[in-house]
């Protein structure tokens, strides 16, 4: 029944009718839902949470919106600086600075330090110890998003050029005029917001051409390398309305992060997919006359191996909805959605452009039978003999040796995946940026003026019940702590009190992180020994720290429930298609020792060639979720042609065929792919860069060892095994009886 309904939509697609039916019906989704639906691009929503209510610091940060208005909200650090000394007219021009915004507020604006209102002797004490720089906090409502951020910043920048008579955001820092620059929580939101926004063309473009490239050089046909491209391209236009109006909705937000890697995704994997089919149409072509008959067979052998590569990418992504950290659970449906309409596309758009351009497709290196070959030869009075069928260098290595491929290959896997063990994290988002940003200058010059927690101080928040806790001799003896603010009163409760400890160490950096913990533990010992009952409920501990040391616990849960989630999933697909224990043991253990390998690989080169120190604490998850469910398409793509061959074939000589006939598109789908992951590491943002570097090395791996060796190694050493419980064919049992060259 199922095979009829395949042979059914083959044939309509195929069809004289049916082609043109799905290419019209593609048009006019693409054309009709961008007139009706938004873009996703036009409902981007850089400012939402990352973290839930639940989560500490997003407590705190309630009560200090709601104690101290003034102190809460989102902080801007206005740092001013001036080699040789701010001078008395340097002060003086901010002061009116501050009384202007003090006066006419941005349109954010939610507190500025009134600099105007200070005697001289108390502006003087703000200078830093070389009185060559001072820090002006302006606050912004919780409200504001990035967007919002950049507009206010672009408006204070107007201001104080009109207030002191020139623009000191464009003076270099650290020259002997008086510069500016925006750092601090806005000022990092509205450089990020900016580097992603930049990216997305750079991307696009970036990807567009490389996968162009890449498919001329292989394939060497103008038309073939335009089919993907085009179906790529029709996908995204549908794609884009649908996550738009979801977005519009409510229902997603999508980020500018989550679109540009769904760029790279999509072109990468839709790629794929769509060579998958045009390898085996090519294939059959040189088997039959007739173009329609070839594309039904092309669609009857790839289609299942497609879908179910894409349904295992699709249900994969998807598996991030279990996430807590906002950045993870906003991929999910974005990332489903795409693959999902690229794989329908794969199976029904790209079949009906071959029917409509058939065999010169493939122009100027045409496809044909034999037969066919020999009548053009006859005409143009040449010689020609069959072709013979080439036979694949690798697939006689692992099946004459397969013991040697495989203790090669888990030496060399083994050994990368062993560096994994050395990578060391980050949660710092200011050490991604490049050095040339505003917010990193000017994070540069408070750590050369100031103490380095100037840039961040933790707010650390009592009830006190009215009593004396002695807590801020207590906070200042931390050997981590540079300096305690006195304590402000809140404004509904005065027995709650704010605490602004300022750190001796960068406050995004991995020790500050780990002294949160501390800095809460001795906060509820001092109210304990004031008699405070309860003191764990009436202590809140905020700030930019807290949240990172926050990010960090919760990138730690996601990490520990989605990856064992997207295995199991895996598993149960692959059991489903493949109806093999022993296969899908084998073919998920290969993709995750190839996962660690490309950690390993990715943190060597990151680490030893490009000098970074850490990696970011997000790539991890990405990496695993993206390797794993993509590297699974390979091996479905491969072992199922070697599955199909066993039945008619002995398994040594299905195995050299299977890997000779999926060899070639396997490898330019994997270098395609790996490619445009690469794009990622050419933008100037270091996560992208290292998740970039990550995946395509991983990528890389699974292309080059483990699909063409490894796995197809382990299935001739396991012989019918590999097939336990499903049944294989007869032929197939009783080749596998013959015992395999140890090669060793």
């Amino acid at each position: 029944m199922e095979n009829a309904k395949g042979k059914g939509l083959a044939g309509a697609l195929a069809g004289r009718v049916g082609r043109w039916v799905v290419l019209a019906v593609w048009i006019a989704a693409a054309v009709l839902l961008n007139l009706v639906w938004p873009g996703i691009g036009e409902r981007e929503n850089n400012g939402a949470a990352d973290l839930g209510s639940d989560y500490p610091s997003v407590q705190a940060a309630q009560i200090a919106e709601r104690e101290f208005p003034g102190g809460g909200g989102q902080a801007a650090l206005l740092v001013w600086n001036r080699s040789g000394g701010l001078s008395e007219a340097d002060l003086g021009s901010l002061a009116k600075l501050t009384e202007s915004l003090e006066t006419d507020p941005l349109p954010d604006q939610t507190g500025v330090l009134p600099l105007h209102k200070l005697p001289e002797p108390a502006r003087e004490g703000l200078l830093s110890e070389d009185g060559g720089t001072i820090v002006l906090p302006v606050t912004f409502g919780e409200e504001a998003d990035t967007e919002a951020l950049k507009e206010n910043a672009e408006q204070l920048e107007e201001r104080a050029e009109s207030v002191l008579g020139g623009n000191p955001f464009a003076v270099k820092t650290g020259t002997e005029e008086l510069s500016a620059r925006v750092t601090g929580p806005v000022g990092i939101a509205i450089d990020a917001g900016a580097l992603f926004q930049n990216a997305d063309v750079s991307l696009l473009i970036g990807t567009v051409v490389l996968v162009l490239v890449i498919l001329l050089l292989i394939y060497r046909s103008p038309i073939l390398a335009l089919i993907p491209i085009v179906a790529v391209g029709f996908a995204y236009l549908v794609i884009s309305p649908v996550l738009g109006t979801m977005a519009d909705r409510g229902w997603i937000v999508a980020d500018s992060q989550g679109i540009s890697i769904m760029t790279v995704l999509l072109f990468g994997a839709g790629t794929d997919y769509c060579l998958f089919l045009i390898t085996r149409f090519r294939q059959c072509l040189t088997e039959t006359t007739d173009k329609r008959s070839a594309l039904k067979a092309a669609l009857m052998e790839s289609s299942g191996a497609i879908a179910m590569s894409g349904l295992t990418v699709v249900l994969s992504l998807f598996t991030l909805l279990l996430a807590q950290y906002g950045a993870y659970h906003r991929f999910a449906v974005p990332f489903g959605v795409a693959i999902l309409i690229m794989g329908i596309a794969s199976l029904t758009l790209v079949p009906a452009m071959l029917a409509i351009i058939g065999r010169a497709s493939f122009f100027p290196f045409v496809p044909r039978t034999p037969e066919m070959e020999e009548e053009r030869a006859r005409r143009r009075n040449k010689p020609t003999g069959h072709r013979k069928k080439k036979e694949s260098r690798i697939g006689r290595v692992v099946t004459t040796r397969p013991w040697t491929v495989v203790v090669a290959s888990l030496i060399v896997l083994g050994g990368l995946a062993a560096a994994s063990s050395q990578v060391r994290f980050t949660y710092d988002l200011l050490s991604s940026f490049p050095s040339d940003m505003p917010s990193v200058e000017g994070f540069n010059a408070i750590a050369d003026g100031f103490s380095p927690g100037e840039l961040a101080p933790v707010q650390v928040m009592v009830d006190s019940e009215g009593k004396d806790t002695g807590l801020a001799g207590k906070l200042a003896d931390l050997g981590f702590v540079d300096a305690v603010a006195e304590a402000e009163k809140g404004a509904e409760n005065a027995d709650i009190q704010l605490y602004s400890v300022k750190l001796n160490v960068n406050p995004y950096a991995n020790e500050a992180m780990d002294d949160v913990a501390q800095l809460r533990s001795v906060t509820e010992s001092a109210l304990t020994e004031a008699g405070i009952d309860s003191a764990a409920d009436k202590v809140w501990i905020g700030g930019q720290t807290a949240t990172q040391a926050d990010t960090r616990a919760a990138t730690e849960r996601d990490t520990d429930i989605v990856i064992p989630v997207v295995i199991g999933l895996i598993a149960i697909l692959l059991l489903a298609y493949l109806r093999s224990v022993v296969a899908t043991v084998y073919l998920i253990a290969t993709v995750v020792l190839s996962y660690f390998s490309a950690l390993g690989l990715g943190w060597l080169i990151l680490h030893y060639a490009m000098g970074q120190d850490a990696i970011q604490g997000a790539i991890p998850l990405y990496a695993f979720v993206f390797l794993v469910a993509l590297g699974e398409d390979y091996n479905i793509f491969m072992i199922s042609s070697i599955w199909k061959k066993s039945r008619t074939l002995p398994l040594r000589q299905a195995i050299r065929e299977g890997v000779g006939e999926t060899g070639t598109v396997i490898t330019s789908a994997g270098v395609i792919l790996a490619g445009t992951f690469a794009v990622l590491a050419t933008l100037p943002i270091q996560v992208l860069v290292q998740f970039g570097v990550v995946a395509a090395l991983g990528v890389l791996l699974d292309t080059f060892i483990v699909r063409p060796f490894l796995v197809p190694a382990i299935t001739m050493l396991l012989g019918r095994a590999a097939f336990w419980p499903g049944r294989a064919s007869q032929k197939a049992k009783e080749t596998t009886r013959e015992a395999p060259s140890s090669g060793v």
